[in-house]
């Protein structure tokens, strides 16, 4: 037996420590934390000192056993969790929930999973920083204030289901604000002139006026008054510049340069680096500090002298913005400055190669530049002050750039080009001069990237929060990822060109919202409402400043349970005093009247989502409509409604069953008696009539159709939510880039097939076809229980292959659906009786 237990939070992390410890270390995992509040109460003493109650869940508990099992037999157990706040919590919970001694305890942690961090940290081992702890408590404890108390609020006032957080309100309110200011935001109109001109030698290079015209009619004139007009160079000036690199990475800017340059969302960002850190690769992945070690810069420059030679080496110190920064940690980097890539996950592959070139080039020299300013005079028949200006960038000495340039959010600005070579006094031709019609821009929707920047900016959350705040407001469906390409709209260009002006009218796609964060209806309610009568709280400089309260803790200068109480003292009547008092909130607005009934018409959020609705509260006639997705409460139109309620509309018959065109909760469609086909992206439900409707049906069925026949079943083709796809005996198989989808061949239906068939095979551990069970491996090394539809995921931890039938039956028992009480309905049809027997009686 090991004379040390060395405890980790991953199993991964587990795996890559115990190949640079010796025989007298066993390393195990606690997978994350083994303690945490309970999930069916409050589970804090609101009414003493605020202490918080922990318990080991259900899924732990196997997990707690075997720790505190190997925990006895040890000579010394060192916890060796991250070296954040929620790693100091979970060495706090283990050294109390495993009865740790301190005399046989220690505390370690290091910065990056190699060998040397390994046995440094092991030489220099710690107590517990109970600060750290205390600040992870108050910031858990203030998060389940707030959301335990707020979301019954939201459940009464608005809509069941809800739910409401600190951190997260903030960040909906963020987006919410800037779709008002979208909204709100009228374009104006202006007209930019460009021109092209070229050389005496045939060079040609673009130049632009520095002001736009307001007017049409201004730019038509001052075309007019280029006509016949010659140029010439009237001022030329060259001037050194430089260019700098970006810091190291901080968890913040990984995140947007991620979504940037490699599209990656939030969340698969900071997935990917725990792996690449578990596996020993870069440095601890959440940290908001742009520091780099001595030892690190010193790599950095070995390996860039030997790389690119001595003259781009530039070691260098960053100063982190963010406040509270943990300046004692390091910037995300490569562990091992010499390994240019790695191999294996292309995913990890292409981020290792972002965070080794950001960290290289961050110690590189300066890129120097030449920057060049030509202004162009106007020699025409009629007086013309303005000038033409054309800017010009030549890179001297690439520095940085050779490795790396930091991506920004929003590219509109054009980027300075090479110019000819070009002399005061010169004469030049002018290719073609335009005036084009501009409109100024409303404000850009967030991206996942651009929200992480400006959280980062106002000082709400922290590193470890940006991934789950946005996974958050998603899942509950405050903020959804928009679909919609924009819309096309025309603008006039003005194009001089050998003396001649003439007009053309073209086409622009404005208002794409792919990808961009778009608060839906049930987002923009709940702000509102809480907004209204929660402002303290989802105040930003509030939401802020609970941040360095947090700070103040971890650093011992505040305690954790006096902010506690003074927060909860002046919140917890507010919920009680809102609860009571506020009016319910469903988004209502009433667009007019039916012309045909007299009765309201209006649009509110419902039990299932936004919705139309004929008839007043109640009305007992009332007619219902859900709104189509791409409608929101706020700005659909009475037209836009009434069109709703003209649906569903039947088509007539085909192939012996009814035809109806509806809207449904992912869109319009037809249907064919029990066969839904989707309207193509963009056609009006109202538009659709018995021909096009014999169109898609006939193009379903030929989709439909089997291609091939294996073992006497039927094989299809389709495509779907991932791609497209073959279906054999009920199962769906991807057919990935390998495959021609469109022309597969036998032997590729043949081979998809067998393959599919031999992984359900692999993945089954165990089966009872009597009782109709099944337990088959899943993702992240867990398990499947399936019973029919009901499907339960055991944790790593679980002893797959000794599960008994009973033991399977009574996992599926607890999670099977409690069968519905009809005692309502009886109480109904009592009452219904009863009142049939009075009239009976009367009669």
């Amino acid at each position: 037996m090991a004379k040390n237990l060395v405890i980790v939070e991953s199993p991964a992390k587990a795996k890559t420590i115990e190949k640079f410890l010796g025989k007298d270390y066993k390393v195990s995992s606690s997978f994350g934390h083994i303690a945490d509040l309970p999930s069916k109460e409050l589970g804090v003493d609101v009414d003493g000192d605020f202490t918080p109650k922990y318990i080991v869940s259900s899924d732990k508990k196997s997990i707690v056993k075997e720790l505190k099992a190997l925990a006895k037999k040890a000579e010394m157990v060192w916890l060796a969790s991250d070296e954040d706040r929620e790693g100091e919590a979970i060495a706090w919970h283990l050294a109390e929930e495993l009865d740790l001694k301190d005399e046989k305890t220690k505390r370690i942690v290091f910065h990056e999973i190699t060998k040397t961090a390994i046995l440094k940290a092991i030489e220099n081992p710690r107590k517990i920083d109970y600060n750290l702890v205390n600040a992870q408590q108050a910031r858990r404890v203030l998060d389940r204030l707030v959301g335990y108390e707020l979301s019954p609020v939201l459940w009464r006032k608005v809509k069941g289901g809800l739910s409401a957080g600190r951190v997260q309100s903030v960040a909906v309110r963020l987006i919410v604000e800037r779709e008002r200011e979208i909204e709100a935001f009228s374009p104006v109109r202006s007209y930019r002139i460009d021109a092209e001109f070229s050389t005496a030698d045939g060079s040609s290079f673009k130049a632009k006026l520095p002001k736009n015209f307001d007017t049409e009619d201004e730019a038509r004139e001052f075309l007019k008054k280029n006509l016949g007009a010659s140029y010439s160079i009237a001022d030329l000036t060259k001037k050194p510049a430089k260019k700098s690199p970006a810091a190291p990475f901080t968890t913040s800017t990984l995140q947007q340069e991620a979504a940037r340059k490699l599209y990656f969302s939030v969340g698969k960002t900071m997935t990917i680096a725990q792996r690449l850190y578990e596996a020993g690769r870069i440095t601890y992945m959440r940290t908001d500090s742009v520091n780099l070690s001595n030892d690190a810069k010193a790599a950095a420059e070995k390996e860039i002298t030997k790389s690119y030679g001595s003259e781009y080496s530039k070691p260098r110190n960053y100063k982190g913005k963010s406040k509270g920064a943990q300046e004692a940690h390091e910037a995300i980097r490569p562990t091992d400055m010499s390994l240019h890539s790695i191999s294996g996950d292309r995913d990890q592959e292409r981020l290792y190669d972002l965070i080794w070139k950001r960290t290289l080039a961050s110690q590189m020299s300066d890129a120097q530049l030449e920057r060049t300013n030509v202004k162009i005079a106007v020699n025409g028949k009629s007086s013309v002050s303005e000038q033409f200006t054309a800017n010009g960038e030549m890179i001297k000495f690439d520095g940085f750039l050779k490795v790396y340039l930091e991506g920004t959010d929003f590219e509109d600005e054009e980027q300075d080009g090479m110019l000819p070579k070009l002399s005061k006094g010169d004469n030049l031709d002018n290719n073609y001069i335009t005036a084009t019609e501009r409109f100024t821009r409303p404000p850009y929707r967030f991206t996942e990237a651009s929200l992480v920047k400006q959280l980062e900016e106002l000082g709400i959350g922290r590193p470890s929060t940006y991934a789950p705040t946005i996974s958050t407001i998603i899942s509950r469906n405050y903020v959804e990822k928009g679909t919609i390409d924009g819309t096309e709209r025309t603008y006039l260009q003005l194009t001089l060109e050998n003396d001649t002006l003439k007009d053309q009218s073209l086409t622009e796609t404005v208002g794409s919202d792919k990808g961009k964060l778009v608060p839906t209806d049930v987002g923009l309610i709940v702000n509102d409402f809480l907004v209204d009568h929660f402002g303290n709280i989802l105040d930003y400089n509030f939401t802020a400043k609970v941040e360095e309260d947090f700070d103040d803790i971890a650093e011992g200068k505040e305690e954790w349970k006096k902010m506690m109480k003074d927060f909860y003292g002046t919140f917890h009547p507010q919920v009680e005093n809102v609860q009571e008092n506020a009016d319910r909130e469903s988004g209502e607005r009433i667009l007019g009247d039916d012309p045909e009934t007299g009765r309201p018409v209006l649009v509110r959020l419902g039990k299932f989502g936004p919705m139309a609705q004929i008839g007043a509260p109640d009305d007992e006639e009332k007619k219902f409509a859900s709104l189509r997705p791409d409608q929101q409460l706020h700005l659909v139109t009475f037209e836009e409604v009434m069109d709703l309620f003209k649906l569903p509309k039947t088509l007539g018959v085909y192939d012996g069953e009814e035809v109806e065109v509806n809207n449904g909760r992912f869109g319009p469609y037809v249907r064919l008696g029990k066969t839904f086909i989707s309207l193509p992206k963009g056609t009006d439900p109202l538009d659709v009539d018995m021909t096009l409707a014999k169109e898609l049906i006939e193009e379903k069925k030929k989709a439909d159709a089997p291609i091939y026949e294996y073992e006497g079943l039927p094989v299809q083709k389709g495509k779907g939510r991932f791609g497209p796809f073959i279906k054999w005996n009920d199962m769906f198989i991807n057919v990935n880039k390998k495959y021609d989808f469109d022309n597969l061949s036998e032997e590729d239906i043949i081979e998809l097939i067998e393959v599919k068939k031999q992984k359900e095979i692999d993945k089954l551990i165990n089966e009872w076809p009597d009782e109709g069970i099944r337990l088959e491996k899943a993702r992240w090394g867990r398990f499947n229980l399936i019973k029919g539809k009901t499907k339960v995921e055991l944790p790593k931890t679980t002893k797959a292959e000794k599960i008994t039938l009973e033991e399977a039956q009574a996992i599926l028992e607890k999670k099977a659906p409690k069968k519905k009480t009809t005692k309502k309905k009886k109480t109904a049809k009592k009452k219904t009786t009863a009142k049939k027997k009075t009239t009976a009686k009367k009669k």
